[in-house]
């Protein structure tokens, strides 16, 4: 029986917290229009699309992440809707440019050491239950790009020539393409994963050959998704995820993993912030720790690939709001908690001084804001409610003496996004066994109460 531990997850130090840019990130990569005005917005653009490149092709609509190059709030805290359905300005409105790859959040906030290929190569990857494809930095790579690697921040490649047990999937290749119009692609292998003493077999590999700029200068060494196959990018064969292989591959009797994530907020609590995943058991250590015998569980919905679950509730200080039909997706690779604006306008409004602030494109509230002065949130998962946790809900420096908000627009979504900011008030359990994914979590404890924003 193979040994399984603990795969520590490590905070990046080059990662500043940015409210709007983790904001962007979101949009980019749902490609969801927001409702909220701001100077970013999703913009409808005709593109040529001819067969084989020919000329003449049909006219394709898409859509692509903008920035107005003059954007001017009206009165400060004052909202307005997009300026069209399509989130382009109107005629005569302000201009519109491409956004520059600054603007986005490109650093991971987690990275996690894994172990892929005989002998094992160690990468740094950041684990994302919102998407389906491990991806890594390649040797594959122009030589441009590996030259500016910095080991620092775990910009590692992997090298498939070094592997005995690399095999190259001839005909497949992979390409991942945002609203920003960032991307990255290349081609595809199997190879043997490790996580954290959990070996997966012939698991699919799909090495980088091309990174836009947006990708090469993030860090880490590339992503692991952890959601389900049917969203996976390779073509024309989409492969198996992480999930899917332990599912089919049936390597460990316990079909789950699991996420205990940490903020540097909690360093004086007993578990010191420290943040880790497991794969193949439940640590028992967290659940005696938070005073629980057995995990909350809800059904998950993978039809679109997501962990999704039904989240129909939610109170802020005791009062109860319906929400019919809701749905959320737990997606580890986001960092903000995005819901409908019915609901988020309710959150801030049971905050002192939170206003709608149009240059940050969402809502703010004064640093100074005492834990005693914030709103009890609750979040239905399935049938029970996670509390909020309220040191949480500041998430970055916004200047001004205020912060950021960690919940925020889900904009056009018809369904929520429970990042981390959600994540951190629990310990996570995605468990897949007989084939019925379920999501169980129990709260954790919380007793220290910083509300402000993350030093930088």
């Amino acid at each position: 029986m193979a040994s399984f531990q603990r795969l520590a997850v490590q905070r990046s130090s080059v990662y500043k917290s940015n409210g709007t840019k983790s904001y962007l990130h979101a949009m980019r990569k749902y490609g969801f229009h927001p409702t909220k005005s701001g100077p970013y917005f999703q913009a409808k653009v005709m593109t040529q699309q001819g067969k084989f490149g020919q000329v003449g092709g049909r006219m394709r609509s898409h859509y692509v992440l903008r920035k107005r190059k003059h954007h001017h709030p009206s009165a400060p805290g004052a909202t307005q809707p997009p300026s069209s359905g399509s989130g382009a300005p109107t005629e005569g409105g302000p201009a519109e440019g491409e956004v520059p790859a600054e603007d986005i959040q490109n650093d991971s906030l987690y990275l996690c050491e894994v172990s892929i290929g005989t002998p094992e190569q160690k990468l740094y990857l950041d684990f994302d239950t919102g998407s389906s494809d491990l991806w890594v930095w390649s040797t594959e790579l122009s030589k441009d790009i590996l030259d500016k690697a910095n080991p620092a921040i775990q910009q590692v490649a992997f090298d498939p020539a070094k592997s005995s047990t690399f095999k190259k999937l001839d005909g497949e290749t992979w390409k991942i393409l945002y609203g920003d119009q960032s991307s990255a692609s290349g081609d595809v292998g199997t190879d043997i994963l490790n996580l954290g003493g959990l070996k997966i077999e012939t698991q699919a590999v799909e090495l980088a050959k091309e990174l836009s700029q947006q990708f090469a200068q993030g860090n880490g060494s590339g992503l692991l998704g952890l959601a389900f196959g049917s969203i996976n990018n390779v073509t024309p064969n989409q492969q198996k995820t992480p999930v899917d292989n332990i599912i089919a591959q049936k390597s460990v009797k316990e079909q789950l993993f699991t996420a205990y994530l940490g903020s540097w907020r909690d360093a004086d609590e007993a578990d010191k912030g420290e943040s880790f995943y497991t794969f193949g058991y439940i640590d028992q250590d967290v659940l005696t720790a938070a005073g629980a015998t057995s995990p909350n569980y809800a059904d998950i919905d993978s039809s679109q690939g997501f962990w999704q679950l039904q989240s129909t509730s939610a109170t802020i200080n005791g009062q109860t709001v319906t929400r019919s039909n809701n749905t959320s997706i737990i997606d580890t690779g986001t960092t903000l908690c995005l819901v409908d604006d019915a609901l988020v306008e309710a959150v801030y409004k049971a905050i002192p001084g939170s206003k709608y602030d149009q240059t940050n494109q969402g809502y703010i509230f004064p640093a100074a804001t005492t834990a005693d002065q914030l709103p009890v949130i609750q979040l239905a998962i399935g049938d029970s409610m996670v509390t909020f946790q309220k040191e949480d809900l500041g998430f970055a420096d916004a200047g001004d003496g205020n912060v950021y908000g960690s919940i925020q627009s889900r904009g056009s979504m018809n369904m929520d996004i429970y990042g981390d900011a959600v994540l951190k008030a629990m310990y996570a359990i995605f468990d897949m066994n007989n084939g019925k994914p379920r999501f169980g979590w129990v709260q954790r404890k919380e007793s220290n109460q910083n509300t402000t924003a993350p030093p930088s």
